[in-house]
């Protein structure tokens, strides 16, 4: 009898070996999604998944998800260090993210390089959806997030600030936000927030734009974040083009803000901004709004055909 229960232990612990073993093979360094996907499928070129999320699980920890087609993949949350590459022969993968937040960066522990990369993905929010990207304020501290090459828009739905944005980054802990060449556009509140007092997140953005959303363009809050900003264009957005607020620090070169309804930039509560070879014109408010804030400029911007307050802060020295 001793025996024989033994021989079931040991047949228990090699199953139960097997099983973590297999589980382990499964996940693959890079899986694929199709719009004809099956989620029940292993991810692979030949037998794609359906959703990212179902991709997702199925991906090892700094693995990625490639696209075979321009379909619709479905939301995701995100607990690891992973890429997405929308990336297909005939256009982008996409995303319809109504009634809810599209991405969902919530990194709980250390995860490999603990790089997030999201590229050439169109993100739509079909005039109800949350927030298009969105991190999780607990997200484990030196999560590195990039975003390349995307739209996002339509993020209408919610209520309040903290909703209806395109990109939305509210860690309490150090990180870094990436945003490169990408457009966000007809969100209710910002293009792309970064708030918070606690946490030092630095953003860099280049080369994208915010246009006709219903606040603020690019807006950093909190003595904590930093945002700079290269080659970037605010057009038409209900408030501010670019807004800094709560001795945030924001740096804004060869740029454009033009068309604004409050303001071209904005400078709040203590805020620093500082400004070089930027266009500031045609905004429906101010060109320089200054509501406690400092905005200085380099001594070489454009501004003009402004409603309002077209001078940057008194004693503004030209910087060198």
């Amino acid at each position: 009898m001793n025996k024989f229960r033994f021989t079931i232990n040991a047949l228990a612990v090699a199953a139960f070996v097997l099983t973590v073993a297999s589980f382990t093979q499964a996940q693959a360094t890079r899986t694929w999604v199709s719009g004809v996907g099956d989620d029940v499928n292993p991810c692979s070129r030949t037998a794609p998944c359906k959703t990212f999320a179902g991709a997702i699980s199925k991906t090892a920890v700094d693995g990625e998800i490639d696209c075979l087609d321009p379909g619709g993949f479905g939301a995701v949350t995100i607990t690891k260090a992973i890429t997405i590459d929308g990336t297909t022969g005939s256009g982008f993968g996409s995303i319809l993210g109504a009634g809810t937040t599209a991405i969902n960066v919530s990194i709980q522990a250390t995860s490999g390089s603990n790089t997030v990369e999201l590229r050439n993905l169109s993100i739509n929010g079909a005039g109800s959806g949350i927030n298009g990207i969105s991190v999780s304020g607990t997200t484990f501290a030196g999560v590195k997030l990039f975003v390349e090459h995307c739209v996002i828009f339509g993020f209408r739905g919610g209520s309040g600030t903290t909703q209806g944005n395109g990109i939305r980054d509210p860690r309490a802990v150090a990180g870094s936000l990436f945003v490169y060449d990408t457009l966000l556009k007809n969100n209710r509140t910002d293009g792309l927030q970064l708030i918070g007092n606690s946490g030092t997140v630095d953003a860099t953005v280049e080369n994208s734009q915010a246009e006709a959303n219903d606040g603020a363009g690019f807006s950093s809050s909190g003595g904590a974040k930093r945002m700079f900003i290269r080659r970037c264009t605010a057009s038409k957005n209900g408030l501010q083009g670019f807004k800094g607020d709560l001795a945030t620090g924001m740096q804004i070169n060869d740029s454009m803000t033009t068309f604004n309804g409050t303001a071209g930039i904005q400078g709040d509560n203590a805020a620093g901004i500082s400004v070089a070879r930027t266009l500031i014109a045609g905004n429906t408010g101010n060109g320089i709004g200054l509501g406690g804030g400092s905005i200085v400029s380099y001594g070489n911007n454009e501004v003009s055909a402004n409603a309002g307050n077209e001078n940057f802060s008194a004693g503004g020295t030209p910087l060198k």
